[in-house]
């Protein structure tokens, strides 16, 4: 099999890492952080010191960055990915963007007779194999993909031209964010009412509810048991997210109502210094409005 490029060694990309090598694919992972590169290299990747490499094994590269400045950087940069892939190569961008960071860089991609596809990834790391992708793109571009694509995920789909993809994302994004606000919200209401936040989780997760979620259950399982490090999903990467999400509505005259609130509750546990903690930890920020 040839190798894959991936880009971007962080929870989800060393996710999908090691079910390409059980699946048998070599896996060539490049990573500015030194401990992410070691975890790569833990799995059983090959580590690059540069992109430029890439090319040398690999026509396929995946990345799962933090954001559009980085794609940027990684696929227009100096020693960026088109300085170095050959031509009837192929970029995928797995990571969060906006729309116009993917139709830019699948313009440039294209002068260079390189593949660009946007295929964000719908769903957790631990659900890895069973990922859904709403993909971008050429349809052709898709197909020479889909047996890698596989490995990852169990549902595919063809959403439309470049940046499709991205706005599906996004939207979900959006859905993400208001169900996280709401959990913090009704953590911290419990705690002021003098309910357990952790007792409150483990009686509504117990029922069979309508408002019980997969989502839910993580984040009141994480608020239970005080766990907000070694995060699933950061605050900061939400606040990225959803900031692009209302961006992009309000781009097409469709201004969020909704939207704007989640993105400024994200913002609050933010700016009290949760931007790195997991986004379950946001319910210590709105608590934090009627503590004295």
């Amino acid at each position: 099999m040839r190798p894959i490029g991936l880009i971007g060694a962080g929870v989800m990309g060393l996710a999908a890492a090691k079910k390409f090598l059980e699946a048998g694919y070599p896996v060539l992972a490049y990573d500015t952080s030194v401990a992410s590169q070691q975890k790569a290299k833990d799995l059983g990747a090959k580590v690059l010191e540069g992109l430029p490499l890439m090319a040398e094994e690999s026509e396929l590269a995946l990345m799962f960055l933090p954001g559009p400045s980085q794609v940027g950087s990684c696929v227009a940069g100096k020693e960026g990915l088109l300085s170095s892939l050959p031509s009837g190569g192929i970029i995928v961008d797995m990571s969060t963007v906006d729309p116009g960071t993917t139709v830019r860089m699948a313009a440039l991609a294209g002068e260079k007779g390189v593949g660009y596809l946007d295929a964000p990834v719908l769903g957790r790391p631990a659900s890895v194999g069973n990922w859904a992708l709403p993909v971008g793109g050429k349809k052709e571009d898709l197909e020479r993909c889909r047996p890698v694509f596989e490995v990852v995920a169990s549902k595919i789909y063809h959403i439309g031209d470049v940046g499709s993809g991205n706005k599906v994302k996004l939207l979900n994004q959006m859905m993400f964010g208001a169900i996280n606000a709401m959990t913090a919200e009704m953590m911290a209401i419990a705690d002021k009412i003098g309910i357990s936040p952790s007792l409150l989780y483990e009686t509504i997760s117990a029922s069979q509810a309508a408002t019980v979620s997969n989502l839910f259950k993580e984040l009141g399982g994480r608020i239970s048991r005080e766990e907000y490090g070694n995060a699933t999903f950061t605050v900061d990467l939400l606040v990225k997210d959803v900031k692009l999400a209302v961006q992009m509505a309000k781009e097409n005259s469709a201004p969020p109502i909704l939207g704007r609130t989640v993105e400024l509750i994200n913002e609050m546990a933010q700016a009290h210094g949760l931007g790195g903690a997991d986004t379950s930890a946001m319910w210590k920020s709105v608590r934090s409005l009627w503590t004295k």
